[in-house]
């Protein structure tokens, strides 16, 4: 437990808000949530352990995936490091994700929130990278650099100025919409020649309708499984179809760029 963090301080409160649920529940009143979360049933040192379960599947999909990616795509392709490097900023965040839900402190959520952003505007550079960029390599960079700029005003304002969870997640959902937007408008103006775009379609528009689990904020069934939870679990397949994509698409542009050179 110590090692993980616990104190005998933390565990006191730990004990003492199961206390407090116990009473509500022998009461017959619904049991509220203490300092704006729902109490969990404790693993051994894991503090939320379907959510932390979760992440570890998704971290551990993100890397096996990756794995895959480089096995299976030569370095030539055009969209491979930018592929590879979004899978380290993804394993990362599932990461910091397994750790924040194994021990929530202020350190570990920042690091949480501030990792999962990072992987949503990397997702907007994927994109970005692959719908506009590899016609404009001289703004690649120039994009990065704007999007490198607003992730550091956004975790500078969080930890300098105030942790706002409201503004959070309104920036990461505006950010989110944009980048299903623009993946959809490309899957769509792409399906007649790319036939594997399904799946990257399919993976904007279920990751968009798995994040609205959020919003069903209910109590954890079990005391361990909640919205959060079901959301995490859901994302599993959806990041293996993501990479399955980008195996595709990489190797489609291989071959485009072998053929141009064949012809040239």
């Amino acid at each position: 437990m110590g090692l993980t963090g616990w104190t005998c301080h933390d565990d006191c409160k730990y004990e003492c808000m199961w206390h407090t649920v116990r009473l509500y529940v022998q009461g017959g009143r619904r049991v509220p949530q203490f300092h704006g979360k729902w109490p969990f049933s404790r693993f051994l040192f894991v503090q939320e352990p379907a959510s932390a379960f979760a992440s570890l599947l998704n971290g551990l999909a993100s890397f096996l995936m990756l794995l895959r990616y480089k096995a299976a795509v030569p370095p030539t392709s055009p969209m491979y490091p930018t592929c590879v490097a979004f899978a380290w900023v993804s394993v990362n965040a599932w990461f910091w994700s397994t750790v924040f839900h194994t021990r929530d402190t202020a350190l570990t959520e920042k690091l949480d929130y501030f990792c999962a952003s990072a992987v949503v505007l990397h997702s907007v550079y994927l994109c970005w990278v692959r719908t506009m960029g590899l016609r404009r390599p001289a703004l690649i960079g120039i994009f990065r650099a704007f999007l490198l700029l607003f992730l550091a005003c956004h975790i500078s304002y969080l930890t300098l100025v105030r942790f706002d969870y409201g503004y959070n997640m309104a920036a990461n959902v505006a950010i989110g919409l944009l980048n299903l937007l623009w993946w959809l408008w490309w899957c769509l103006r792409n399906r007649p020649r790319l036939p594997h775009v399904w799946k990257c379609a399919v993976v904007v528009m279920l990751l968009q309708a798995g994040a609205l689990l959020e919003l069903l904020d209910f109590p954890p069934l079990f005391w361990v499984l909640d919205a959060h939870a079901l959301w995490h679990i859901s994302t599993v397949p959806l990041n293996i179809l993501f990479y399955s994509f980008l195996v595709d698409d990489s190797l489609y542009l291989l071959k485009a760029n072998s053929d141009l050179s064949k012809v040239d």
